[in-house]
């Protein structure tokens, strides 16, 4: 069966779900992540989504493990549907993870979340922030992906389209302004390293868990 074009919370068809912009932008996502992931150990993905991304993710870097997460019961089940299609013996059964919950997981040599931020509520940022706190060493990369507003910058048309459609689906979602996840990051224990401009008006943002105090 084909799988259908999916966002969170539209309720399940197939286990296997589909999110289209997934074949567009994963291999320029993966471009990033050569520069920013470490050479070994295991990558925390957050709010994985129907699991497309983290199976290609898994394909291109072999000598990482890959941990799904998320906290919808029908998106584990199109990960673990898709990681089964994919047979790849460095990605681990997803785990049910609310970003926005007290969680924690076991130590994670990096931590990546992509197209989340927008599509939640804020708690669900401060949250990832302080799990992610909790569990990476000091250096340890914190990876977002998305569309983001910023001060200096022009926001694209169709980017404050997209804006105002996930803000009529719930109040509660919507683009974040940059400086406000810097923030958020800071006051977490993160040190904001880096930021990638990507196509399709999006970006990639890079922070580093710093010492505890």
């Amino acid at each position: 069966m084909t799988p259908q074009p999916w966002m969170p919370g539209d309720g399940a068809a197939t286990d296997k779900r589909h999110a289209p912009a997934t074949l567009r932008n994963r291999d320029a996502i993966a471009a990033v992540l050569a520069d920013w992931l470490p050479g070994a150990g295991t990558v925390l993905e957050v709010a994985s989504g129907s699991g497309e991304h983290i199976v290609h993710f898994a394909a291109a870097f072999p000598r990482l493990i890959w941990q799904p997460s998320d906290p919808d019961p029908d998106a584990l089940a199109s990960i673990a549907a898709w990681s089964a299609g994919a047979a790849q013996p460095n990605l681990l059964p997803p785990l049910p993870l609310d970003a926005a919950a007290d969680w924690s997981a076991a130590a994670a040599s990096a931590i990546l979340c992509i197209n989340m931020v927008h599509i939640s509520p804020w708690a669900a940022t401060l949250g990832l922030f302080g799990g992610a706190a909790r569990v990476l060493a000091p250096g340890a990369p914190l990876i977002l992906y998305g569309p983001y507003l910023e001060a200096d910058v022009p926001t694209a048309a169709s980017n404050l389209a997209f804006d105002a459609s996930l803000r009529a689906r719930d109040a509660a979602w919507g683009l974040r302004d940059v400086d406000a996840v810097k923030a958020a990051g800071f006051a977490a224990g993160f040190a904001f390293a880096e930021r990638r401009a990507m196509p399709a008006n999006n970006l990639m943002l890079l922070f580093r868990r710093t010492a505890p105090t």
